[in-house]
């Protein structure tokens, strides 16, 4: 007869995506997720199987944790300069228990090149951000705040570049000011 699990799923879940995002996909041994999800190996291995299956998991439990963040930080802007602001400042000022950066930065660096999955997931990533920010833009065009003779697209894409340059910028300075005048210095392309 089975047992019944003794822990929530997301909640170790959680436990093993701050892990990885703190150390690494190959730094991250199989005895140190057992201890920091306070689960016995047998039961993970049933739950989540083999290293790379619960990476996968914990790289799609960070997409659904950073988009419902990014919705909450967007909603509550005024304008969509404000709007794209946020997104920058959350990296600037992460949610309370999360590590510094970002887990898609580290798993592009770390994995993109040598795991399909990895690089699957960091395109995506890329990719919503992108589609996110050029959407506020187009908004902020067709409210008349910003300038309609801007080139979206491409604008969206140096964004983007320049929010995954602070999320590695994020993990080793610790002067929030300087990170601030960063993203004013960004941002001061819609003027």
């Amino acid at each position: 007869m089975a047992r019944a699990k003794q822990f929530d799923e997301d909640t170790v879940l959680l436990k093993a995506m701050k892990l990885f995002w703190e150390q690494g996909y190959e730094r991250t041994s199989m005895q140190d997720l057992v201890e920091q999800m306070g689960v016995h190996k047998r039961s993970m291995y049933d739950t989540f199987g083999d290293k790379h299956s619960l990476y996968v998991r914990a790289l799609n439990r960070y997409q659904e944790v950073i988009a419902k963040r990014m919705a909450e930080e967007m909603h509550g802007a005024r304008s969509t300069k404000e709007a794209i602001r946020a997104l920058f400042e959350m990296v600037i000022y992460p949610e309370t228990g999360f590590p510094a950066g970002c887990l898609m930065v580290n798993t592009a660096v770390e994995l993109a090149t040598i795991d399909a999955d990895a690089r699957a997931f960091v395109t995506e990533g890329w990719a919503h951000s992108e589609i996110v920010i050029r959407g506020l833009i187009e908004a902020g065009q067709r409210s008349d705040e910003l300038d309609p003779s801007l080139n979206a697209e491409e604008l969206a894409s140096y964004f983007n570049n320049a929010l995954a340059g602070l999320r590695v910028m994020v993990k080793t300075v610790e002067d929030k000011e300087k990170l601030v005048r960063i993203v004013d210095t960004t941002l001061s392309l819609l003027k």
